[in-house]
């Protein structure tokens, strides 16, 4: 006979909402403050925050006659608590945030009906965590509904002297009668409605310490413990997650692909993207001797992530004089920065294939005291060997893209070992310190971005004044670091200047040279003529643009142009480093898409030390206006310092934390 949903949720619910009135009957009821509906009132229409595990009494508290709506995700419960909900006078909002599962939880959809319900004067009541967790850690959802309603947030907690709390992820928690129950209500947490990321952060923050202070309140006044209903959240001190079956996965293939990697290799040679002279090190075997004394590795991508480590080179040095550098880098631009820059007692290698074998032979020729990964660098098989020889693992300038945070919490069997290896993750900026710290990472900092205390690159004088004398005085533009996709845009973008400005030029830096010949082709098709760089040629008087399809030379053309376009930005890329820009002088115009460098545009644009554009037409709007006009450009520039100075800072705290991770001065005594 087939079973009646529909009846049997409303039996459910019915008997679930006839137990919680029990509770309430035969407890000792204990009020923080004393009147909660004169309190909630007051605050109506307002956003009620609870943790996941423990909502089970809160449709019973008093609402002084607010109507409340519930936000409930799209689970197979979802109708049995609606019961609930309406036998205490609530409606049901479906929907909530994802959380770390892939499936269409409606979000969205929930979050136009929340910001409906509480424009029309209804209260919304919500779980602050998102299953299935990190437990007891606010999501971005709660402020950003309060960012985008302009209502207050009212953390609040039942707890009851008598209880039993199940392992579940949240802990959820049975109140049992016949004890003491307490209601807790917190201060209201509003939300600035141009809040931007960092403010959404501290508002998050501020949500989840109010929550567990509230909690813990509610346990107090309920005369409880409230240990076995709060979920472990693991401390700086706490031992690294044990390899789940995707990292032990991992490793069996990787070590199982050792035979192919010289294959591989050679390949990668042809297309110039190995050094063939090289390769060895990339199986781990090193190419000179490991030099005496304590040595401190530090890992870096390519070129961008180089520049950002190599400042703590000589900031480290300065406060222990006899430390050695091993500097490993995976691509051979990055090889050309550090050998032009690495002063001689410092060593380059290539970084070994992450293969177990591999990483091991490197491992036991160099024996680093301290491992410095940067940005986002997170190699498993380096990670996991380096941190079984009690080698401290620092990551500094930590960043993680959206779309790669997606994919590492998807699998916390993989993210967790690996993130808890960390001794420390030093993140540039709130947000980024919190996905580090949902994805297992035990200690993280945030201490900014590296990036903004480097120096700008070098800009080669010679070569300044050669293709200065070439250009003369005509107008001209940078587009740096541009992308595929964008090419067409700024060859747009040119034909517009060059009817503003006669014999315009375009100096355009791909951010891969390799892609220089279909960048020509794109412009030529355009009807636009071309010299590159790569070739020899300089611009001459009939030369549209000047394609600057070459390594390590953006600091030369940043110093022959007022105003440069970043690219990665008209196209979803996440932009590029405007910070190099900055610092010798060009004011930065950028498209929407910045993210990645979130916390510098945020701070350019608040300093209106930078001009976002959307098409190719308002790019060529925005350098006609700035060309035209000496004194904006000059204003500008001078907002873009104080925008940088404000975001400094992060070279001396991260060598402050990495100084504390290095063998104390009898530790390096032994090992000089």
């Amino acid at each position: 006979m087939p079973v009646d949903k529909a009846r049997l949720n409303r039996f459910a619910g019915r008997a679930v909402a006839r137990y919680v009135d029990l509770v309430y009957r035969t407890s000792r009821i204990v009020s923080e403050p004393a009147d909660t509906g004169a309190f909630v009132r007051a605050q109506a229409p307002f956003i009620l925050a609870m943790w996941h595990g423990q909502f089970l009494m809160l449709p019973r508290v008093d609402r002084g006659g607010v109507a409340v709506r519930s936000m409930v995700a799209r689970h197979g419960d979802a109708e049995l608590i609606g019961q609930v909900l309406e036998q205490f006078g609530m409606e049901m909002i479906r929907g909530a945030g994802a959380g770390t599962r892939r499936r269409d939880r409606g979000g969205a959809q929930a979050l136009r009906a929340a910001l409906r319900t509480l424009a029309d004067g209804e209260s919304v009541a919500m779980t602050a965590d998102v299953p299935p967790g990190p437990a007891r850690l606010a999501g971005q959802g709660i402020v950003t509904l309060a960012r985008l309603s302009g209502r207050p947030i009212i953390p609040a907690a039942v707890a009851t002297s008598r209880y039993r709390a199940f392992d579940t992820w949240s802990r959820m928690t049975l109140n049992l009668p016949f004890g003491t129950l307490a209601v807790v209500a917190g201060e209201p947490i509003y939300v600035d409605r141009d809040a931007e990321d960092a403010g959404l952060e501290r508002a998050r923050l501020a949500v989840q310490n109010s929550l567990d202070a509230v909690t813990a309140r509610a346990y107090e006044l309920a005369g409880a413990d409230p240990a076995r209903a709060t979920p472990a959240r693991p401390g700086p001190d706490a031992p690294p997650a044990e390899p789940g079956l995707s990292l032990k996965v991992y490793r069996t293939l990787t070590g199982l692909a050792r035979p192919a990697a010289p294959l591989v290799l050679r390949a990668r040679a042809g297309r110039g993207k190995e050094d063939a002279l090289r390769r060895a090190e990339r199986l781990g075997r090193a190419s000179v001797p490991r030099p005496d004394g304590v040595l401190v590795w530090i890992h870096a991508a390519s070129v961008g992530e180089t520049n950002a480590a190599l400042p703590l080179l000589p900031a480290l040095r300065a406060e222990h004089p006899g430390i050695r550098f091993l500097l490993t880098t995976g691509t051979v631009t990055s090889a050309e920065v550090a050998a032009r820059r690495l002063g001689p007692d410092d060593i380059h290698q290539y970084v070994p294939l992450d293969a177990p074998d591999f990483v091991r032979r490197f491992l036991d020729h160099w024996r680093p005291q301290l491992a410095v990964f940067t940005e986002s660098e997170i190699w498993p098989n380096l990670i996991v060997e380096t941190a079984a020889r009690s080698i401290p693992l620092a990551l500094v300038n930590a960043r993680m893209s959206n779309g790669s945070f997606a994919r590492w919490r998807r699998n916390r069997g993989l993210s967790e070992p690996i993130f808890s290896r960390f001794a420390v993750v030093l993140a540039q900026n709130e947000v980024l310190a919190r996905r580090f710290g949902e994805l297992g990472a035990r200690n993280v900092l945030t201490v900014g971005n590296l990036k903004i205390d480097a120096p700008p690159p070098s800009a080669d004088a010679a070569e300044v004044r050669r293709i200065g004398e070439a250009m003369g005085s005509r107008f001209r533009m940078v587009a740096a670091s541009t992308h595929e996709g964008e090419d067409e845009l700024i060859g747009g973008a040119h034909k517009l200047l060059a009817q503003a400005f006669d014999r315009f030029c375009t100096i355009l830096v791909p951010r891969h040279p390799e892609r220089g010949s279909s960048i020509a082709g794109i412009l030529e098709r355009q009807g636009l003529a071309v010299a590159r760089r790569s070739l020899g040629a300089l611009p001459d008087a009939s030369t549209d643009v000047y394609l600057a399809d070459t390594l390590g030379e953006l600091g030369t053309f940043y110093a022959l142009s007022p105003v440069a376009f970043i690219g990665g930005s008209l196209v979803p890329r996440g932009g590029q480093n405007p910070i190099e820009a900055v610092r010798h002088g060009t004011a930065v115009i950028t498209g929407p898409h910045w993210s990645n460098f979130g916390d510098a545009y945020g701070a350019l644009l608040r300093h209106r030390a930078a001009v976002q554009v959307e098409t190719a037409d308002e790019l060529a709007r925005a350098v006609q206006s700035l060309l035209g006009d000496e004194v904006e450009l000059a204003r500008m520039r001078s907002g873009a310092q104080v925008a940088l100075s404000s975001l400094s800072g992060a070279l001396r705290r991260t060598v402050d934390v990495l100084l504390a991770l290095l063998p104390d001065k009898e530790g390096l005594r032994r090992a000089s």
